[in-house]
């Protein structure tokens, strides 16, 4: 049968699709990304924002719950409440259940309609306590909301960034269970500039061939792992920076940031990872200007080099100050071709310069399998016992004959031995 939807030839892929279709390449890879996809949850289960995030999905499993209209017997917990409701109403979100959360009158229900008819109940639904909201609380649930409708670049270097791959895979999974219920769509929406082409300029979708003669982008290109969790376009800095690094510290002696006058680094123009002075981790891990002066004041970037006090060091302020960026012409914001030249000017008129156009862990320098593992190690480790990491890797490096998938889920969802709590804590 001749395809003429982008739309049904993407689905039909997917349908169609089982592991007899992919290349050992591709499933070589897709293992290794497996793998460090997993050892990195594994360690964002520490983070501020994963934290917040867990207190609030538990309003899915508590006593909380809000009316839904004509259902006397029937309640939800409020964010799903309000999402049926106004499914019902099909025009304006429905702030009353927000009562539920906080007392609110009824002239506070007419403002807030009128103040924001076509934002979602993220507006009302984080509210909490009694009485008005104050206005911090609704900058940050309008930021927020913004993430709801999409991944705005505005949300970088902030807490919510991570709320856009939440967001994707839970919407995901609301969509496939509303379409094994009936919910029906437009089934052109990839093919259309007011489906997803909406998203885009240029929109010009093409049908995907036949599963048994597609081309898989990983039998051609390898996988960027990175080393430290910052932006990727911050492992070129760092790269060079360890390099001029070598040449100004001998002997395992301090850098000499009192020497040194200025470092300029040649760099593409990314203005979202240009934060000269970040003041917390997430902008930090979005600063071409953080990763030179780290990399150079500590010979290393890791997990802790994010950590406020660290990011908030008298010398790494200092150095800060020094950084200068310039933007090449021939450098383009592009990961297969950028590159990052850093020039460091000491008071005696000296320069040393080192350049560098592909980091260890690019795809086209990719991690070793051996070095991959020790990252996994290091980063699951941190919530697991090492016998269960060991037994996570064992089982990722056969996953293809592997026939029950619960025995994984039961290994990721093992409790922390009390000893990696208490260090946690």
């Amino acid at each position: 049968m001749m395809l003429k939807s982008v739309t049904e030839s993407f689905a039909k892929v997917i349908h169609g699709l089982k592991v007899g279709h992919l290349t050992d390449r591709v499933i070589q890879r897709s293992k290794r990304m497996i793998l460090d996809t997993q050892g990195v949850g594994f360690l964002g289960t520490s983070t501020e924002v994963f934290q917040k995030a867990r207190e609030y999905s538990k309003i899915y499993s508590s006593n909380v719950s809000s009316t839904v209209w004509g259902q006397p017997d029937f309640r939800l917990p409020p964010t799903y409440a309000a999402f049926v409701n106004s499914v019902a109403v099909r025009r304006f979100p429905c702030l009353c259940n927000c009562s539920t959360i906080r007392t609110i009158s009824g002239p506070e229900n007419i403002s807030e309609i009128a103040q924001f008819p076509y934002l979602t109940d993220e507006i009302t639904e984080v509210q909490g306590g009694e009485g008005a909201c104050p206005l911090s609380l609704y900058l940050k649930a309008c930021a927020i909301a913004v993430s709801h409708a999409g991944a705005p670049m505005a949300n970088a270097a902030t807490q919510t960034k991570p709320l856009h791959v939440g967001n994707a895979a839970r919407h995901g999974l609301e969509a496939a269970f509303l379409a094994m219920l009936g919910l029906q769509g437009n089934k052109q929406v990839l093919d259309m500039e007011s489906g997803f082409g909406a998203f885009y300029a240029n929109y010009a979708p093409k049908i995907l061939p036949d599963v048994d003669s597609h081309t898989w982008l990983l039998d051609q290109q390898d996988v960027a792992f990175k080393l430290f969790p910052a932006h990727l376009a911050t492992h070129w800095v760092a790269d060079a920076a360890a390099s001029v690094r070598k040449q100004l510290v001998r002997d395992r002696a301090l850098l000499p940031t009192d020497h040194m006058e200025r470092i300029v680094l040649r760099i593409p123009d990314v203005q979202y990872v240009n934060r000269p002075f970040p003041d917390s981790q997430h902008e930090a891990r979005h600063s071409f200007q953080y990763a030179a002066c780290a990399m150079l004041l500590d010979g290393a970037i890791t997990v802790s080099s994010f950590h406020k006090h660290q990011v908030n060091r008298p010398r790494v302020r200092e150095l800060l100050g020094k950084v200068e960026l310039e933007h090449p012409q021939d450098n383009l914001p592009n990961f297969n071709t950028l590159y990052c030249e850093i020039s460091v000017a000491l008071k005696d008129g000296a320069i040393f310069t080192e350049r560098s156009d592909t980091f260890y862990g690019h795809w086209r320098k990719p991690l070793s399998q051996k070095d991959l593992q020790e990252k996994f190690r290091a980063n699951a480790c941190r919530m697991l016992s090492c016998h269960t990491v060991e037994r996570l890797i064992e089982i990722v490096e056969n996953l293809e004959d592997l026939e029950d998938c619960s025995v994984l889920t039961t290994l990721l969802k093992e409790p922390a031995p009390p000893e990696i709590v208490s260090k946690s804590l």
